[in-house]
C-alpha cells in the first residue's frame, strides 16, 4: 500500500470504508525516539471526521520531560500522507503518524519532527536543492540456544551475508523487509551482519535492514515505522530484539549509517564528470566541521561510546575517504565504470549501461540506533547546507586537510591518526561540542534554544565522562548499562 495513495481526508475515509478498517492509531514519536499510540475504534462517520481534521489532545509532560505537568496539553494531528495498515496487528488497523501542536495551533517548536521539516525547507531556501536520506537500521535478534540448536556453528565476528542455516534468524528478516514494506518501507536490502555470539545460553545474530534514498520526512518515518514493526513482529516470534550500540565488549556494535545525495531538477548531483561533485565534497566539510556535535543527536546514551572504538569498522576520528570503512564520512563504490558488467558474466545479454545515476550518496558513519532520527537527520540537513553555503575555497581546504585514503587504525599509518580530531568519547563530551556548536544549528530557527539545552542536559546527566576508565575497574558497570539502555531508540 502506497503512502502516495493519501493525500485527503476524503482519500482516509474512503479506504477505511472499503478495506473495513475497525480502527485508526494516531502515533507519534516521544522523546524516547519510540512510537507512541492513541487507539480510536471506527463506530461513527462524524467522529472520524473529527479527530482526522482536528487531532486530539495529548498529556506532554508525559511524552516530553522539557514540558511541565501545569500547562501539558499538546495537541496531535495525523499528517495523511503517512498512513499504512499495520501490519503486525490482527484488527483492521490504520496508522497515521502525528506532528504536535501548542495551545495556539501552532507547531511545536521543541518537536525533533518539526525540526526535520524546518530543516529541510530552510536547505532548499538556501542552495536551491533537495537533500535525499536513507538509514541502515542494524540490530541484533536474540534467541535461545535451544530453539537454534548448536549445529551449522559461525565463528564469531563472521556472519556477514551469511546464509541459512549457518544464519538462524533469517526467516524473521525477511518476514520484518516484507511487513515494512507494505507499511510504505522502500527498502534496498537486508542481510545478515558482522556481529555474531552465544552468552549464557543465548544466540545473538546480528542483521540489517536498508532503505532507499528519499525525501528526510519520509527518510525519518520509516526508520521508526520500522522500528515499531521489527518489535512487535520480535514479540509475536518469542525473539528479543536490541537497536542499542553496544551489547558487549569485544563484539560488534549497531549503527544506523545516514546515506545523504542532493536533487537539482529531479537529478543527481553528487557526483559529476565521474568524481565526487564540488557541492557534495562542501556538503563533507560542513559534516566534517559540525561532527563534533553531530554525536549529540546520533550518539545518544553511554553505550554509544563502546562503539566507537578501533578495529570495529566503527569511525573514531573525524575524516572521509572513499570505500574506506574506518573513516567517519564514506564514499561508497558510484557505479561509475565504462563497461557493461551484465554482458561480462552473461555473454548472451545485450551491452548496454543501465542509469545508475540515481546511486551514487555519501555516508555518515557515527550515528546509531539510540539517536532520535527526525533529531538527527535535522542535523546532518543543517550540516550540510553549512558546509554547501561556505566559500568554495573554505570547503575544498577543508575536504581535502581530512581526506585519508587508507586504513587509519593500521600501525604503518599512526601518524596520519594522530593528526586527525577524534570524535567526542562520551556523552559529557558531546554536550560540550554540542554547546560550542550550538548557533549553527539554531540559525533560522531550526533547532530551538529550548531544544539545544534539553539535549545538552540530558546528555551532562549521565556523568559519563570517565566511563570507559571506570568499566575498566568495574566490568559489571557495563552489564548494568546494556541492560538499562537494551531498548533505547
Amino acid at each position: 500500500m502506497s503512502r502516495k495513495q493519501f493525500c485527503t481526508k476524503s482519500d482516509i475515509i474512503k479506504f477505511i470504508d472499503e478495506n473495513k478498517i475497525e480502527m485508526v492509531n494516531f502515533m507519534y514519536p516521544a522523546a524516547d525516539g519510540r512510537l507512541k499510540t492513541l487507539n480510536f475504534v471506527v463506530t461513527d462517520q462524524l467522529y472520524l471526521e473529527s479527530i482526522l481534521t482536528n487531532g486530539e489532545r495529548v498529556d506532554g509532560s508525559s511524552l516530553f520531560p522539557f514540558i511541565g505537568s501545569g500547562s501539558s496539553d499538546l495537541y496531535v494531528v495525523p499528517r495523511f500522507r503517512t498512513a499504512f495498515i499495520d501490519p503486525c496487528s490482527e484488527i483492521p488497523t490504520l496508522c497515521l503518524l502525528c506532528s504536535y501542536f501548542d495551545k495556539d495551533g501552532n507547531r511545536l517548536e521543541s518537536s525533533a519532527e518539526y525540526a526535520l521539516h524546518k530543516a529541510a525547507k530552510v536547505f532548499t531556501e538556501e542552495t536551491g536543492l533537495v537533500m535525499e536520506a536513507m538509514g541502515e537500521l542494524e540490530y541484533y535478534v536474540i534467541e535461545s540456544v535451544e530453539n537454534t540448536g548448536e549445529i551449522f556453528p559461525v565463528a564469531d565476528q563472521r556472519g556477514y551475508h551469511e546464509s541459512a542455516p549457518f544464519a538462524k534468524l533469517n526467516e524473521f528478516r525477511m518476514d520484518c523487509m516484507r511487513k515494512i514494506a507494505k507499511a510504505g518501507g522502500m527498502i534496498k536490502y537486508g542481510h545478515s551482519e558482522v556481529g555474531n555470539f552465544t552468552r549464557n545460553g543465548k544466540v545473538y545474530e546480528q542483521n540489517e535492514i536498508e532503505f532507499l534514498p528519499t525525501d528526510l520526512e519520509s527518510a525519518a518515518d520509516q526508520i521508526v515505522i520500522a522500528k515499531y514493526i521489527i518489535r512487535n513482529l520480535a514479540y509475536s516470534y518469542g525473539l528479543e530484539v536490541s537497536f542499542a550500540p553496544k551489547i558487549i565488549t569485544g563484539e560488534a556494535g549497531s549503527g544506523m549509517h545516514v546515506h545523504m545525495r542532493f536533487i537539482k531538477d529531479g537529478k543527481n548531483i553528487t557526483m559529476e564528470n565521474n568524481e565526487l561533485s564540488t557541492t557534495a565534497r562542501k556538503a563533507i566539510a560542513g559534516l566534517i566541521t559540525l561532527a563534533p556535535s553531530i554525536t549529540a543527536f546520533g550518539n545518544t546514551n553511554p553505550t554509544s561510546y563502546f562503539r566507537l572504538v578501533p578495529h570495529q569498522e566503527a569511525p573514531t576520528n573525524i575524516c572521509w575517504g572513499d570505500r574506506n570503512r574506518s573513516v567517519l564520512i564514506r564514499v561508497p563504490l558510484g557505479w561509475n565504470m565504462s563497461q557493461c558488467m551484465s554482458s561480462v558474466v552473461n555473454p548472451c545479454a545485450e551491452v548496454e549501461k543501465g542509469d545508475t545515476s540515481m546511486k551514487p550518496t555519501f555516508e555518515m558513519r557515527s550515528p546509531d540506533g539510540s539517536a532520535d532520527i527526525y533529531q538527527l537527520l535535522a542535523g546532518l540537513c543543517v550540516a550540510c547546507r553549512y558546509g554547501i553555503t561556505m566559500s568554495d575555497e573554505e570547503a575544498l581546504a577543508i575536504a581535502e586537510r581530512t581526506y585519508v585514503d587508507v586504513n587509519i587504525h593500521s600501525a604503518e599509518h599512526k601518524h596520519k591518526l594522530e593528526a586527525l580530531q577524534s570524535l567526542p568519547d562520551s556523552c559529557a563530551a558531546s554536550a560540550v561540542c554540542l554547546q560550542e556548536q550550538r548557533a549553527v544549528y539554531e540559525q533560522h530557527s531550526v533547532f530551538g534554544a529550548s531544544m539545544i539545552d534539553g539535549i545538552i542536559r540530558k546528555l551532562e546527566s549521565y556523568r559519563d565522562g570517565n566511563l570507559r576508565q571506570d568499566i575498566k575497574d568495574t566490568p559489571a558497570l557495563m552489564t548494568n548499562l546494556v541492560r538499562e539502555f537494551f531498548h533505547c531508540g
